[in-house]
């Protein structure tokens, strides 16, 4: 059996594309979960005023950052409601849909997979009735390749991690810790907080190892069927495991 991943843009009328039209520079990705909206905003050219009067009028900002690389933003909005929306069209024809919404240049990005091929098809003809739309890409996926979005919800990968564990870790990588080569120290971004650097060292590394135990099961699933040894390492190189 196999799958189809689906990806098309198209036109109608909608705030965040409207948007995105007036400022061909900008990128709006759109979450939906249960009760609002989460949008991220970038652009690499520094906002002129007026953009900036639009997007503070979007929802509750919770990031905001302007330097040399940027306009990057998250803001917070009530959830429209969504009959009649696309994303119950998606429903309609046993499609689903694969977050988020891209908005960039006057047109809304999707991508969807759906169960049969017709089932695209249907779906490409309804959106047609009532909408500009392109068709970028239409793709059958084996079983054992299902996108890794469907494999892993965002929220399981950071459960059990407190609160203090998750703000160490986004202090970590905001300020470039995981960037190749590092662009902070463990003593620079402890400064940067109210806690001892062993203190700050000791949730970071807390957080890592949450994080990585609760990928490792989505890594599995990933992996299982790549070439057996990618990395060529042999028997005899793997470290013998110490007893506790």
């Amino acid at each position: 059996m196999s799958l189809y991943e689906a990806s098309f843009r198209l036109k109608h009328e909608c705030p965040y594309r409207e948007i995105s039209e007036r400022y061909p520079d900008l990128t709006i990705r759109e979450w939906y979960l249960s009760d609002c909206q989460v949008l991220e905003i970038t652009s690499a050219e520094v906002p002129t005023d007026d953009l900036l009067e639009e997007i503070d009028r979007i929802g509750t900002i919770l990031h905001e950052s302007i330097d040399d690389s940027g306009l990057h933003v998250i803001t917070q909005s009530c959830l429209c409601s969504l009959e009649g929306s696309i994303l119950e069209r998606f429903e309609e024809h046993d499609c689903l849909y694969q977050p988020p919404t891209i908005h960039r240049q006057g047109w809304e990005h999707y991508t969807v997979i759906a169960f049969d091929e017709s089932d695209v098809r249907d779906l490409f003809r309804d959106l047609e009735a009532d909408r500009d739309i392109e068709l970028l890409s239409k793709t059958a996926i084996a079983e054992q390749r299902i996108p890794h979005s469907m494999l892993a919800p965002v929220d399981r990968l950071f459960e059990d991690l407190t609160d203090r564990q998750l703000a160490a870790l986004q202090l970590a990588l905001e300020n470039g810790y995981y960037e190749q080569p590092r662009q902070t120290s463990l003593r620079d971004l402890a400064s940067q907080t109210s806690v001892a650097r062993s203190t700050y060292e000791e949730h970071l590394r807390k957080a890592e190892n949450k994080l990585m135990a609760n990928a490792g099961t989505y890594l599995r699933l990933v992996t299982s069927g790549t070439e057996a040894d990618p990395l060529g390492t042999s028997q005899a190189e793997v470290p013998e495991q110490r007893a506790n």
